[in-house]
């Protein structure tokens, strides 16, 4: 058995991707079990190659019964507690980052700067399991319950300072809805009111507000059947990813080279107002990265990911 610890979130499980692929196929007569938190299984099955989900919180736990995996793989962290806590399950290997304080002097350094795609890819590269970082498409769920065909605005995130402002999403909104699409606004149960505020400034009806009303499996196929995401770096933004559903990701104060979708994709389009020198900022509201990011650069980078589209479809019909 091969037991993977990953107990983070949406986009973190997205860009593990290609690397648990390489240990499904590295491993193909061995079952996978994935470490992580429990309502991740929806999306865990619309990656494939997981036998299992192994619940857990953050590293707390989980309590390991039974024989040890014969190789336990880390690609959560660099150490100590998530190496730590691999070792408890007294696994035959260990695969991870170089961790003298955890008692692991083996694999590869780690590096601050590397992309998280390329980071896991070049972990398991280290223990001969080849991984390629383009392979990050998801399976496409069907839209049972969920509309087709719309542009999903998904203002939220868990970090104050990625978020731009609610005024500037509803602007956005406005000027697309303008153009024919239907915007629908996502977020979660505690974003509810920050979508409520951009619906009513955009003047979108009350059931555009999709925030709170969508489990994961909704919001994956939402975003799979869409014509358009845009988003801050968040969960949403590696859906768009995975699905190839054209996207334009706002980036800030994280550069889109660490958590970015691959750069030779033109219908994933990003923002990013440099790194600049922001030392007089407080840690209070938005970052201003996020705040240097006008409403005409984000429907200008709309525009270019629906040409890119629409270039694809020109390819294929030739």
């Amino acid at each position: 058995m091969i037991l993977v610890l990953r107990a983070l979130g949406v986009g973190d499980l997205a860009t593990a991707v290609p690397a648990l692929r390489a240990l499904r196929a590295g491993h193909p007569d061995r079952e996978l079990v994935l470490a992580a938190p429990g309502w991740l299984t929806p999306l865990v099955d619309l990656v494939g190659g997981v036998d299992r989900v192994l619940p857990v919180t953050g590293l707390d736990g989980p309590e390991w019964s039974g024989p040890g995996p014969e190789i336990a793989v880390n690609l959560h962290g660099r150490g100590p507690r998530s190496h730590e806590l691999l070792r408890s399950a007294a696994p035959g290997r260990l695969f991870g980052f170089r961790c003298p304080p955890a008692g692991h002097p083996d694999g590869p350094e780690w590096d601050d700067a590397e992309h998280e795609v390329r980071r896991w890819c070049r972990l398991l590269d280290w223990y001969g399991l080849p991984a390629d970082p383009a392979d990050l498409a998801l399976a496409r769920p069907a839209p049972d319950r969920v509309p087709v065909g719309v542009t999903v605005l998904h203002p939220g995130t868990k970090v104050p300072a990625k978020r731009w402002s609610p005024a500037r999403f509803a602007a956005v909104a406005r000027h697309l809805t303008g153009l024919g699409h239907r915007v629908v606004v996502t977020g979660s149960a505690t974003e509810r009111g920050v979508a409520e505020q951009v619906a009513r400034r955009a003047g979108l009806p009350p059931t555009a507000v999709l925030a709170g009303r969508t489990g994961l499996a909704d919001l994956a196929a939402l975003v799979a059947h869409a014509r358009l995401v845009v988003s801050g770096d968040t969960g949403i933004a590696h859906l768009a990813t995975g699905y190839g559903t054209p996207s334009v990701v706002l980036f800030g104060p994280v550069p889109p080279a660490r958590w970015g979708p691959p750069p030779d994709r033109p219908r994933h389009r990003v923002l990013w107002a440099g790194s600049g020198d922001y030392r007089g900022w407080d840690g209070v509201g938005v970052h201003p990265t996020m705040a240097a990011l006008p409403v005409e650069r984000v429907l200008a980078e709309v525009d270019e990911a629906e040409r890119a589209v629409r270039d694809d479809d020109a390819v294929a019909a030739q």
